[in-house]
């Protein structure tokens, strides 16, 4: 398997293109917000031949879902997200003003997370792992020892829970689960550098269980 992260729109959201030897790829977190990185994201795909299967969300927050529509109109493939954050969506537009980022229309749903294991494509499998606490729907997604950790585990830190749906509560429990993962295992986060679970059972108190806000 291999991995590219892109950094797109103004809050800077990693979106990671995913691929194997079969040239099949899903792309993780589709944050690009405009024609520019419109034409970014579908010239890495198309000039290395890949074949985009799905676009796949760790969650529903409106920079992580900036492209999606993009994608399903480009390539005409569906779109997996937990059901549980249809409604950050639904909501997209007010929340983004804060941000000062105009939004269009949201994607809808193709693949409910919450109805599955595991999302495929060629041949590889990414086990679905329920993270709440930054949203109600939040997964991580694990390919051997690879982490798509969305805003739930960063390098450092964890995503924020004050966010409508958010709870300190649930997040301590991801935390947790995630803790628990082989040291060796590589965390791509939606924001900021990439870490691996050892560095952050060393450096980040959080994931040690020592609280959070």
């Amino acid at each position: 398997m291999k991995v590219a992260s892109l950094q797109f729109n103004p809050i800077c959201e990693n979106t990671y293109v995913v691929w194997d030897d079969t040239n099949e790829c899903i792309v993780v977190d589709a944050g690009n917000s405009d024609e520019r990185e419109n034409a970014r994201l579908k010239e890495f795909i198309d000039s290395r031949g890949l074949h985009p299967r799905m676009a796949v969300n760790t969650h529903g927050h409106f920079d992580h879902t900036l492209g999606v529509q993009f994608l399903k109109d480009t390539y005409g493939i569906p779109f997996a997200l937990s059901g549980k954050d249809k409604f950050l969506l639904d909501n997209a537009a007010p929340g983004s003003s804060i941000f000062g980022v105009k939004v269009g229309a949201m994607p809808s749903i193709d693949l409910d997370l919450d109805t599955t294991d595991e999302v495929r494509f060629g041949h590889t499998a990414l086990k679905i792992i329920p993270t709440p606490g930054h949203t109600p729907g939040s997964v991580c997604l694990l390919c051997e020892t690879v982490l798509f950790s969305g805003d739930t585990l960063f390098a450092g830190s964890y995503g924020r829970t004050d966010f409508l749906g958010g709870s300190s509560r649930d997040m301590a429990a991801s935390l947790k689960r995630l803790s628990m993962l082989p040291p060796e295992t590589r965390v791509l986060p939606g924001h900021g550098p990439s870490s691996t679970i050892e560095e952050e059972l060393r450096t980040n108190p959080y994931l040690r269980g020592h609280g959070i806000e």
